[in-house]
Parts: C-alpha cells; sequence; structure tokens
C-alpha cells in the first residue's frame, strides 16, 4: 500500500483550472521521470499555514474491490476511466512485492530454535509452506492486462508517470499494459498496421515501445476487443478473468456479450464488472 493518496482531477473547467491553481501555488514538483501531478508531503502540508484542507468522503465501494478474486484481470478504462484501474495496478504491484518478500524470509531461513529443555530427538517444528502465511492468502490473481483507450495522443501524459513507475517495479511482467489513441486510425487499417509492425520490431529487439520509452506498449487504433478476448483465453486456460471497465457506456454493451461468448465458447470463464465514470 502507498503511503499517501493521489487524487487524479482532469483540468476540464474553471473549477478544475482553479483547483489546479491553488494546489500548485504550494505543492513542490514531482522527481524527474515520475509523476506528472504535483505533490505535497504530509509533514509539508503540516508546517505550511497555505496549505489547503482535504476533506475526504467515503469510501464507497466499486466492482473493482473484489479483483483479487479472480485468477487473471482484464482492465479497460476509458479517458479519465483509466483512474481506478491505475489504483488496481499498483496495488497489484504492490501485493506481489509483499507476497515475494513475504516467500524470501521463509527462504532465508527464519530457524525455529527449539525449547531449552527439549531433547534431540525432539522434532523441530514444521515451517509453514513459502507463501501459505501472512496476510496474502486471498490474494489469487497472478496476471493483468491494462488497455486504457483515449481519443488524443496528448492524453497519455495524464498518467504517464504512474505507468512507467509501474513499468519499472513490475520485474516479473504480472502487468501488461497498452494504450490506444483511438482518433488514428481503425485497428487493421493499412497504416495502423504499419505502425504497430514497426513497434513491434522495436518492442522485441530492445524490450520497449518505441512511443512510450517503456514496456507500456502504444497503439494508433481503436481496439479490437474480440482479439483481446480470444487472445485471453487462449493464455490461460480454465482460468476466471474479471472484466472491470470504467469510462463511457458505449463500449459496455461489446464488453459484456464478449464475456459471455468467450464463457460459453471456451474453458476460461469471464466475468463483467462496469463503473460509471
Amino acid at each position: 500500500m502507498d503511503d499517501y493518496v493521489s487524487v487524479h482531477i482532469r483540468t476540464l473547467g474553471d473549477w478544475t483550472r482553479q483547483l489546479k491553481s491553488v494546489f500548485s501555488e504550494v505543492c513542490q514538483p514531482p522527481p524527474t521521470g515520475k509523476s506528472g501531478l504535483l505533490r505535497a508531503d504530509f509533514l509539508q502540508g503540516e508546517n505550511n499555514p497555505n496549505f489547503p484542507k482535504v476533506l475526504i468522503d467515503g469510501p464507497y465501494g466499486a466492482p473493482t474491490q473484489d479483483y483479487k478474486d479472480y485468477d487473471v484481470v482484464l482492465l479497460v478504462g476509458l479517458g479519465i476511466g483509466a483512474t481506478p484501474m491505475i489504483s488496481v495496478v499498483k496495488d497489484i504491484v504492490n501485493n506481489m512485492k509483499a507476497i515475494d518478500e513475504e516467500e524470501n524470509s521463509l527462504e532465508n531461513g527464519e530457524i525455529t530454535s527449539l525449547p531449552s529443555n527439549a531433547s534431540p530427538l525432539t522434532p523441530m517444528p514444521k515451517k509453514k509452506p513459502v507463501g501459505q502465511s501472512g496476510r496474502h492468502n486471498n490474494f489469487k490473481t497472478s496476471r493483468a492486462y491494462f488497455y486504457w483507450v483515449t481519443r488524443e495522443q496528448g492524453s497519455f501524459d495524464w498518467f504517464k508517470g504512474v505507468m512507467n513507475e509501474v513499468a519499472e517495479m513490475d520485474y516479473k511482467g504480472v502487468i501488461e499494459m497498452h494504450n490506444y489513441c483511438t482518433s488514428v486510425y481503425e485497428e487493421g487499417d493499412a497504416r495502423s498496421a504499419l505502425i504497430t509492425m514497426l513497434q513491434s520490431l522495436n518492442h522485441a529487439k530492445n524490450g520497449v515501445d518505441v512511443v512510450s520509452g517503456t514496456r507500456v506498449k502504444s497503439h494508433f487504433a481503436k481496439p479490437n476487443w474480440r482479439t483481446v478476448y480470444k487472445r485471453i483465453a487462449l493464455n490461460h486456460p480454465n482460468s476466471r478473468v474479471g472484466v472491470f471497465y470504467c469510462g463511457a457506456p458505449p463500449p459496455v454493451k461489446e464488453l459484456r456479450q464478449l464475456a459471455s461468448d468467450f464463457s460459453h465458447k471456451t474453458n476460461t470463464k469471464f466475468e463483467f464488472h462496469k463503473e460509471n465514470f
């Protein structure tokens, strides 16, 4: 879990622009390469009489809070609807890190000492199997696919810093991240296919995307959701896949129908959840 709360607000009108202006005056810029949002540490806020008081109402339940029940998750965010999905992605990375640390501590020999009055024949207490102790037993997710769909390429900058951080932390490659810019070409268009081919060659050679400079793959087309579902079903047979969507209503019908179709056609079970943003 992060030791801070980050709030992502798109500056779209007078009210949100004024909100950004107020916080920009008292916050410090982030370190180079980190999140593009301005940040103020807790102590800085305490010692700064000009720092505005922030009141949080909630928490409120959301479909994504149950993502840990699934073997695989497909996260789809449309525009600013990527916000809750970013939280899930970061939570997955933090959980994976905590599990690794827990397993390493068990493997590196936390040897239980015998009581002082024990005889040489007293059996050693059994160690718990790796991964079966601690507070992470209910964490089932082993793979995540994150698709962020925006209309303009400039929108990539909203979460670029956060996504780069996740890509750096995810050294096991558990999370596959895609950015789609839909205002260019349909996926399958010859021009889109050429761009995709060049990007794939660079990714295969250097391990990074030619546009983002990280493992986050950029696409200049609309996603082919049937292809996305098909690939996940082939890669994860006999698995439960949680599909989580946040954004405008139009894609909901297709995403829900595909979840039903592939659940019946394959032995991979998809369960669709949506959140209005």
